[in-house]
């Protein structure tokens, strides 16, 4: 087993942050039905030294487990960082400890970005009456959602 795949292991027996947030501030949902893999991250802000910065972050994940272990990992390195410092972070920088994502698994790195940028951008979460839960989202129709893959950086 490599480290990235015990790393992946060790992170999935205790995800962290794991469900809804019902007093979120923000929501985010990245992905498609159609492929299967969809996430969805709330953020909950906090002023701190006149800055807004995010107090919680959870998530809810429809996807394979390298998604759920790298939304784990970031919805814990999101705590305390500004919208300027989360919006600054890359896919790779996402996955925190979990190490750098092989080739195969960027995509999922992609998706938590992407979760994560949607919620940023200031979507303000319905009550938990009005909002479709991730599972009922997944069987509705959806329009595309547009994934950008980006090459990882190389090594000078």
């Amino acid at each position: 087993m490599s480290e990235f795949e015990e790393n992946v292991r060790k992170a999935l027996a205790t995800p962290q942050n794991q469900g809804e947030m019902q007093d979120a501030d923000s929501v985010g949902t990245v992905g498609s039905p159609d492929c299967g893999d969809m996430l969805r991250m709330w953020l909950k802000f906090t002023e701190k030294d006149g800055k807004k910065v995010i107090d919680r972050a959870t998530f809810q994940s429809f996807g394979c487990q390298t998604a759920i272990a790298v939304a784990s990992m970031a919805t814990e390195l999101l705590k305390g960082k500004t919208i300027e410092q989360a919006r600054a972070l890359s896919a790779q920088e996402l996955s925190g400890e979990l190490g750098a994502l092989p080739p195969m698994k960027i995509h999922c790195g992609q998706l938590v970005e992407g979760a994560l940028r949607n919620a940023l951008d200031g979507s303000v979460a319905s009550t938990p009456s009005t909002m479709p839960t991730l599972s009922d989202a997944m069987k509705q129709p959806s329009g595309k959602v547009k994934l950008n893959f980006q090459n990882p950086p190389t090594a000078d």
